[in-house]
Order: C-alpha cells, then sequence, then structure tokens
C-alpha cells in the first residue's frame, strides 16, 4: 500500500457538518479532496495465517478502498437527522425546544461541535421524534441487533473520536433527560437517575464533572 503524504487534513470547521473529505482508492488514502460529506463506513479487516508457535489469530488492515464496508444504518440515520435539522426539529417538547436552541445558538460563546450536536439531535430523534414521523424502523432496527448480540441490555452507541469532546455530550444527555423528566414527571422516555459505567478509578474521577454538586461541573462550565 502506497503512503500519501497530506500537507493539510484539516479542510473542515469542526463546528459545522463536513463538506470535504479525501478519497480513497485501491492504494490507500489520497490527496484528491472529494466534495460532500463522507459516508460512514468501515475497513474489513483480513486474518493472517497463524505463524507457528502463535496462538492468536491475527488480523491485517490495510486502509485501502476495497476493504470499505458502509454503515448502512448509519447513513439512512444520518440523512434522517439532518432533514430534521433543517426542518427546525419539529416533534419535540417544549423543553427539548429550548434546549436545541440554546446549543445551537450561532451567538454562544462557548460553541459546541457539530459531531457533538449530531450525537445529541440523533438521541432526541430516535426517543421523541422518529416513531412519530415514520421512522419506526430505526428503533426495530436497534432492537433487533439488541436482540441478537446483547438480549436482556439493550443499548445505543455514538461513536466519537477521541478530542471531540464525549464527556460534555454526556452532559447534554443528562441534562436533556433530567429537564425533560421534572417538565414531565409520568413520561417514561425520561429519567433523573443515571449509572456511569468507568474502566477505571481514573475515568471515574475525571467524570466527576457530570455531578451537579461537583465545584467544577460541566453543567455550569459548559452552559
Amino acid at each position: 500500500m502506497s503512503q500519501e503524504v497530506i500537507e493539510n487534513p484539516i479542510i473542515n470547521s469542526p463546528f459545522n457538518e463536513p463538506t470535504r473529505y479525501f478519497r480513497f482508492s485501491d492504494e490507500g488514502i489520497t490527496n484528491d479532496v472529494v466534495e460532500g460529506r463522507r459516508t460512514s463506513s468501515y475497513f474489513v479487516p483480513i486474518a493472517k495465517p497463524k505463524k507457528k508457535g502463535v496462538n492468536q489469530l491475527q488480523f491485517e488492515t490495510e486502509w485501502t478502498q476495497d476493504r470499505i464496508e458502509e454503515n448502512k444504518l448509519v447513513n439512512d440515520i444520518r440523512r434522517r437527522i439532518a432533514m430534521w435539522r433543517k426542518g427546525g426539529y419539529v416533534g419535540v417538547t417544549p423543553t427539548t425546544s429550548r434546549l436545541l436552541a440554546y446549543w445551537t445558538d450561532p451567538n454562544r460563546e462557548k460553541k459546541l461541535f457539530f459531531c457533538q450536536i449530531e450525537a445529541l439531535e440523533t438521541a432526541i430523534y430516535i426517543s421523541e421524534v422518529a416513531n412519530k414521523y415514520g421512522d419506526a424502523w430505526i428503533e426495530n432496527a436497534l432492537r433487533a441487533a439488541n436482540d441478537s448480540s446483547n438480549p436482556g441490555l439493550p443499548r445505543e452507541a455514538f461513536k466519537m473520536a477521541t478530542g471531540s469532546g464525549k464527556t460534555v455530550v454526556m452532559t447534554m444527555l443528562i441534562a436533556w433527560q433530567t429537564l425533560n423528566k421534572r417538565a414531565n414527571p409520568q413520561d417514561a422516555r425520561y429519567s433523573d437517575t443515571f449509572l456511569v459505567v468507568t474502566p477505571g478509578i481514573t475515568i471515574r474521577d475525571r467524570l466527576r464533572v457530570l455531578l451537579p454538586n461537583d465545584s467544577g461541573n460541566y453543567y455550569s462550565q459548559r452552559d
């Protein structure tokens, strides 16, 4: 696989939806810029033959076009979210509407990254909007995936890059859920009790910013 040197890899603003990306070829990534947003996809690893004395199966991954597999469900959901965003976030609760207006205000001093907003939009759309506007297939697809791989413990995941502000998104999700629960205590879609699971005490301590009574909590620091 050839090694392409990209002098300026930053071609999009973190505050707006991506509009350009670098093209992959059968030789790997290129310096050619393509207009539009890259579709969500992943690279299929190829298992290497086992070497003598090595018990663990090894995988080889080359970042080439012929090994790209589209994440169709993710891309379909993205398109629905984009249409909903352009339509002005119809179908949400009054509390959610005020939160979205506040978080997406172009005059905010501490602007949020597009990826943070999109993660929150996705959670809101699936919970509050999709089933009312003909997109029950999203919940059905997620339920089917959970039933086949993780029965009894349904999960939704938001994949975000390192440094893109995942903790801020967690803060926003907690605020969205809590404020809606306070406004509508009988609405089972919302909760005001949360369990945060971490891989160790270091990460646990870093996530104290999720506690409203912590002096450095993100609800105040990141408004």
